[in-house]
C-alpha cells in the first residue's frame, strides 16, 4: 500500500506536465468503409504495405486486408471470415513468411495467416478457452524467437509461435494473473517491457517481456490524464515512444512515462479510436509513416490511419523510417535440444519447462487437472475427452439443443419463458434484441417459430411478471431495461401469448444513468412488486410497481452497490426466501436481501472467479423452482468458456455441476459460444418438454450450410438432460407461477 501511495504522488507530477504539453493536430488521412472494428495490426511490406482490422460482425466476423498506401479510401484487398474476431497480430520470419493471427471468438481457436496472401497456414490451432480482449507479438531481440501475449479476464497467457516439423505451433509457455482485464497491450523493444491498459482505466500496467517462465512481476508504469482506449510503442532509434490514446486524441510519452505531447484527431465529429499500431517505414503517400486505429465516429464504424510525420515534427519526436520488425539479434536461444526444446535452459544442467511439460528434460507432457478424470492426456495439456464430457479439460458435462429459435433481430442477449395459463404446451419465449437493428422483443412458441416482434428501446434483460393487479384487471408483464432512452420497458402479455402495449410502460430511471441489466421481485411478505436495475457502475435502483390513475407507476425504493463494484448485469429473484441473486461479470455470483429494507452494505458470495470452478465473465442467472424454498436450482452462465454453473438453491448454495452445449449433428444446430442470458422452468411443458425447459443465448449463429447469420438465434435445451434422472426429482414439475 505504501508503494502505491508514492507511486500515486509521483504521478501528479505527470499531470502538471500533461496541462503544459504541446497539443497538436492529427488529421484523419484515410479510412474504410463500415467495419464492425476493434482493432489493427499491420505488415510492413514495402511493395504494398497492409493495414489488417478485425471483423466483429456475426456473418462478416474474421479480419480484414486494406492497402495502407491506396488513397483516402482504404482499398480492401482481402477479406477471410473464419467467425467474430475482436483481436488480430502480426508476426515475422515463422518458416520463412510473415503471418497474421487472429482468434476467433465461436471456437477461441488461433489461426494463421499468410500476410503475402492471406491464405490459412493449416488448421486452427491452440484452443484457447476465454473471453480475450487484447493481443500483443514481440520478437525477442536477443535470440529472434517470436512470442505472444494474449489477455483476457484478469489474466494473460504468454505463448511461444514457432515453426517445426515442416508445421507452425502456438506453445504455452505460462499463464499468469493480471489486475484488470487488459483491453489493449503494446510492447516495447528499447525498454523490454510489455504495457497492457483495461477499460475505464486510466493507469498503465507493464511487465518485463522475457524469455522465461517466472510468473511476472506486474506494477504500474503511469497514469494518463483520461480513460485509456488503445495502445501502441513507435520503435525509436535508442528509445522508444509509448502511443496512448483518449477517446480523441493521443498522447505521446517516453518509456518512463514523461508526457512528450499529444496529438488530438480531427476530421470528423465525435470520435473515438482504440485498437492502435504503427507502420513507421516510409510509403509514397506517408514518408515518415503512419498510426492506424479502429474508429467510431459521426461517419460510422471502420478503420482509419493518420500521417505521423506533420505531428512528430511539431512535437519534436524523433522519426525512425528504418525500423524493421524482421530484425533481431538471433544470437543465441534458450529453448535447446537439452530441454527437448519444451523448455528454457537455465544452465548446463537445468530446464524451466514450458506449461504442459514436466520431467528434469521437459521431456514428458501433462494435462491440468489430469483431464478431470474424464478424458485422456494425449499431449501438453490436450485431453482427448470421454463422451459426454468436454471444454476446460473435460470438466464440463456435454448437452445438446433440441431445438433453436428462428433467426431474429441483430444482436441478442437475454430470454425469458412465460407459462401459458390456458395450456402449458402454449407457453412461450421471449427474446431481447438489444442493437439498433431490430430493437425489441421476439415472441417464440417451445418449437422455436417466430410469432411476434414488438418494438421496443434497446432492451437487454427480459423478465416475466405473473398477476399483476391493474385496476380491476390481473394481468401478466414483461419487463426489461431498455438501453436506447434509460427506461424501464413494460408490455402485457395477453393469456393467448401475445405482446401488447400497457400505460405507462415507459418508466423512467435516474438522471445520469444507463442501464445495463434487470430483473423483477414480489414480496411474499406485502405482496408488492419491484423491479430491479442495474448499470454497469454496478449501482441497482429497486423500484416499486404499482397502478395509479389508469396506468403502470414506478416509485423509487432503494439503491446499492452490487458485489464489489465491477460491472454487473444478470439478476433473478427468489421469491419464496427473499433474495435476489446477482452476477458480477469479473468477480462473482453474490446473494443479497430482496426486501427494499434489507442490509445491502454486505452481500454472500455463492460462486467466485478462480474457486476452481467459476470462469469469468458471469452472466445470465435464473432460478429452477423446487416443491419447497430449499429445493431447486441456480443455474449461471460463463461467458469466457461457453459454459454454465448449476448451484444448489438453498444455503450455502453447494456447486453441483458444470455444463456446455455442444452442437446436435443430426438437427443440424449449432453449439453455443459466448453466451450470455439464460432462463430456465422446471415445470414440464407438454410433450415437447416434459423434463422442463433451458432457454440460452448464442452469440454466433452458424448455419448449418457453412457461415454465421446477421441474426441471433437462441437454443433450446431439455432440462432433465443438463440435471439427470436424480436431480430432476429435487425440481417442482407442477410449478404454477401464478399460485406462489
Amino acid at each position: 500500500m505504501r508503494a502505491h501511495r508514492l507511486l500515486t504522488a509521483s504521478l501528479a507530477t505527470y499531470a502538471v506536465v500533461a496541462v503544459a504539453a504541446l497539443e497538436v493536430d492529427l488529421p484523419i488521412s484515410a479510412r474504410s468503409d463500415e467495419v464492425e472494428s476493434d482493432s489493427t495490426a499491420v505488415v510492413y511490406d514495402a511493395a504494398r504495405p497492409l493495414l489488417v482490422g478485425n471483423d466483429g460482425g456475426a456473418s462478416t466476423g474474421g479480419f480484414r486486408l486494406f492497402d495502407l498506401d491506396g488513397g483516402t479510401l482504404l482499398p480492401e484487398v482481402k477479406h477471410e471470415t473464419p467467425g467474430r474476431t475482436k483481436l488480430v497480430a502480426t508476426v515475422y520470419g515463422i518458416g520463412e513468411k510473415d503471418l497474421v493471427v487472429t482468434i476467433a471468438q465461436p471456437d477461441s481457436y488461433f489461426r494463421l495467416y499468410d500476410a503475402a496472401t492471406a491464405e490459412q497456414m493449416g488448421g486452427p490451432v491452440a484452443r484457447t478457452l476465454g473471453d480475450w480482449s487484447a493481443l500483443c507479438a514481440w520478437k525477442s531481440q536477443s535470440s529472434g524467437e517470436q512470442y505472444l501475449y494474449l489477455f483476457g479476464k484478469h489474466q494473460a497467457v504468454h505463448f511461444l509461435l514457432r515453426g517445426r516439423n515442416d508445421t507452425i505451433e502456438i506453445v504455452e509457455i505460462q499463464t499468469f494473473d493480471t489486475p484488470v482485464e487488459a483491453s489493449s497491450c503494446a510492447i516495447s523493444l528499447s525498454a523490454q517491457s510489455v504495457y497492457f491498459s483495461g477499460d475505464d482505466d486510466a493507469f498503465v500496467y507493464t511487465f518485463d517481456a522475457a524469455e522465461s517462465t517466472a510468473v511476472p512481476q506486474i506494477s504500474v508504469l503511469g497514469e494518463a490524464d483520461d480513460d485509456i482506449t488503445g495502445l501502441a510503442t513507435y520503435i525509436g532509434i535508442d528509445s522508444d515512444y509509448l502511443l496512448v490514446a483518449q477517446e480523441d486524441s493521443i498522447a505521446v510519452y517516453n518509456t518512463s512515462f514523461a508526457l512528450q505531447g499529444s496529438m488530438k484527431l480531427s476530421g470528423d465529429e465525435d470520435i473515438e479510436i482504440q485498437g492502435l499500431n504503427v507502420y513507421q517505414a516510409p510509403m509514397q503517400n506517408y514518408s515518415a509513416g503512419v498510426v492506424t486505429y479502429a474508429i467510431e465516429s459521426d461517419a460510422g464504424k471502420g478503420f482509419a490511419v493518420s500521417s505521423l510525420g506533420t505531428a512528430f515534427n511539431e512535437l519534436g519526436l524523433e522519426i525512425n523510417t528504418a525500423y524493421d520488425p524482421r530484425k533481431a539479434a538471433n544470437s543465441s536461444t534458450p529453448i535447446r535440444a537439452q530441454c527437448n526444446f519444451n523448455g528454457f535452459r537455465l544452465n548446463c544442467t537445468l530446464c524451466s519447462c514450458f506449461a504442459g511439460f514436466e520431467g528434469a528434460h521437459c521431456a514428458s507432457f501433462t494435462c491440468r487437472n489430469d483431464c478431470s478424470a474424464r478424458g485422456v492426456c494425449v499431449d501438453a495439456n490436450l485431453c482427448e475427452c470421454d463422451e459426454g464430457w468436454g471444454g476446460l479439460y473435460c470438466a464440463f458435462k456435454v448437452v445438446e439443443p433440441v431445438a433453436e429459435t428462428d433467426a431474429n433481430g441483430g444482436d441478442g442477449d437475454d430470454p425469458a419463458i412465460w407459462i401459458s395459463p390456458i395450456d402449458k404446451s402454449k407457453s412461450r419465449i421471449i427474446t431481447t434484441t438489444k442493437s439498433e437493428e431490430g430493437a425489441g422483443f421476439g415472441v417464440f412458441d417451445l418449437s422455436g417459430k417466430k410469432l411476434q416482434t414488438i418494438e421496443a428501446g434497446e432492451p437487454n434483460n427480459v423478465d416475466v411478471i405473473y398477476n399483476f393487479q391493474a385496476g380491476n384487471r390481473t394481468v401478466d408483464l414483461v419487463y426489461a431495461a431498455c438501453r436506447a432512452d434509460n427506461t424501464l420497458c413494460l408490455f402485457e402479455m395477453t393469456a393467448n401469448g401475445t405482446l401488447q402495449a400497457i400505460a405507462g410502460g415507459t418508466q423512467p430511471t435516474k438522471d445520469d444513468y444507463d442501464v445495463y441489466g434487470s430483473c423483477v421481485y414480489r414480496s411474499r411478505k406485502t405482496g408488492k412488486q419491484y423491479l430491479f436495475v442495474n448499470a454497469k457502475t454496478a449501482e441497482y435502483l429497486q423500484f416499486e410497481l404499482t397502478w395509479v390513475d389508469e396506468a403502470l407507476h414506478t416509485t423509487l425504493v432503494r439503491n446499492f452497490t452490487g458485489g464489489s463494484g465491477g460491472q454487473v448485469e444478470g439478476c433473478v429473484s427468489d421469491e419464496a426466501n427473499g433474495w435476489v441473486i446477482i452476477g458480477e461479470e469479473p468477480h462473482a455470483l453474490w446473494r443479497y436481501g430482496a426486501e427494499p429494507d434489507d442490509d445491502s452494505t454486505e452481500g454472500i458470495i455463492i460462486g467466485e472467479v478462480g474457486d476452481g470452478h467459476m470462469y469469468a465473465d458471469v452472466e445470465g442467472v435464473t432460478l429452477v423452482e423446487g416443491a419447497t424454498a430449499d429445493q431447486g436450482f441456480i443455474i449461471v452462465s460463463q461467458q469466457g468458456v461457453s459454459a454454465y454453473n448449476v448451484y444448489r438453491r438453498a444455503a450455502p448454495h453447494e456447486y453441483v455441476e458444470t455444463f456446455t452445449i455442444y452442437e446436435n449433428v443430426e438437427k443440424g444446430i449449432d453449439g453455443v459460444t459466448n453466451t450470455d442470458g439464460i432462463a430456465a422452468v422446471g415445470a414440464a411443458l407438454g410433450d415437447a418438454f416434459p423434463n422442463g425447459l433451458i432457454v440460452t443465448h448464442d452469440d454466433a449463429n452458424q448455419l448449418p450450410e457453412g457461415g454465421t447469420s446477421d441474426e441471433a438465434s437462441f437454443k433450446l435445451v431439455s432440462l432433465g438432460d443438463v440435471l439427470g434422472k436424480e436431480l430432476m426429482q429435487e425440481v417442482d414439475r407442477n410449478w404454477d407461477p401464478r399460485a406462489s
